[in-house]
């Protein structure tokens, strides 16, 4: 009965050893991990104050800009359109001069003379209506600009009130900048749900 004691105690002696090594080993693990547990739970440093604009995805994403995009393409086609008319009806009038030519068709230098002066007007009412067409799509693309910077000028500076950045720059105007300073979407969408509201 005493043997069987004295073996339990030494059961226990070694139960309670092997507890104590065990407790010893995770605390000096703890502290050889808590440097490396520290430094991985150390949040990240925060982002300066200030975001950037990809403008390039502005403009193409943004409803305002698409919308004037199309409208100056219709102009370009309009453009396009009444200068090809021109050159086919003094195409057209120059063919009927020559044919007037090779079949004797002028009875007299006046009669010629007069479809000579009737091409050079014709002329020139198609140089004059180009120069129209091409000031009045500078013009609309001038104006398109404008509206389009003074939209987007306006929405950050209202858009910035509330959130208090020292700085907003264009990507553009970087070398290299943090991409998690990007705030182009939240941009194009704040801009698109704007003028989706005023929109007709």
């Amino acid at each position: 009965m005493k043997k069987v004691y004295r073996y339990a105690a030494i059961a226990m002696a070694l139960l309670i050893a092997g507890g104590t090594a065990a407790c010893s080993q995770d605390k000096d693990q703890a502290k050889t991990n808590a440097p490396a547990k520290a430094k991985s739970e150390k949040t990240a440093p925060a982002l300066p104050n200030y975001r950037y604009v990809d403008l390039d995805t502005i403009l193409s994403r943004y409803n305002l800009a698409k919308d004037y995009n199309e409208e100056m393409l219709r102009m370009q086609n309009n453009a396009e359109s009444q200068m090809k008319q021109h050159e086919n009806k003094i195409k057209n009038f120059a063919n009927t001069v020559q044919h007037k030519m090779q079949n004797n068709g002028y009875l007299s230098e006046e009669a010629y003379k007069s479809d000579e002066n009737k091409m050079a007007n014709l002329q020139n009412e198609a140089q004059r209506s180009m120069q129209n067409l091409q000031s009045n799509l500078a013009q609309a693309a001038e104006n398109a600009q404008k509206t389009i910077n003074d939209s987007i000028n306006a929405f950050i500076e209202n858009y910035n009130k509330t959130r208090g950045y020292d700085a907003i720059f264009f990507k553009a105007a970087t070398l290299h900048i943090n991409p998690a300073l990007d705030i182009t979407d939240e941009v194009v969408e704040g801009l698109n749900a704007r003028y989706n509201k005023v929109k007709k």
